[in-house]
């Protein structure tokens, strides 16, 4: 396996151990330690709307990006939104130096499960 997609499983391996201590707080202490941690996580949360034309209002946001690290190797949690602007169909990349972006395999129903509570966690918006 090379290095972008080990550090790719890494993440989303911490990603599911983030979200099962949310879920197992027992006090509000805790559940409030776990909210700041995911919260706390990723490098970068972004948003981007559709295209509309010059002059026109700007539409409204339909896609997200969570960077969780940069370089060599990078990955990012990338998906759509509704129209509550609420996350759906998230999926993660990863990516080395110089090669484009690719999606990781072999993702989980338990992993995929924590990966959109992961990104239900935060606002998106703008």
């Amino acid at each position: 396996m090379e290095n972008s997609e080990q550090q790719a499983h890494a993440q989303l391996e911490s990603i599911v151990a983030m979200i099962a201590a949310l879920r197992m707080a027992i006090d509000d202490e805790q559940r409030e330690t776990a909210e700041t941690r995911i919260q706390e996580d990723p490098l970068s949360v972004e948003v981007r709307a559709d295209w509309h034309t010059v002059g026109a209002e700007q539409s409204r946001v339909t896609e997200f990006r969570i960077e969780l690290c940069t370089g060599g190797p990078a990955v990012r949690i990338i998906g759509d939104l509704d129209q509550y602007c609420e996350p759906e169909n998230p999926r993660v990349e990863h990516q080395d130096w110089f090669t484009p972006w690719r999606p990781l395999a072999s993702v989980t129903n338990e992993q995929n499960d924590a990966l959109l509570e992961y990104c239900r966690a935060f606002c998106f918006v703008t």
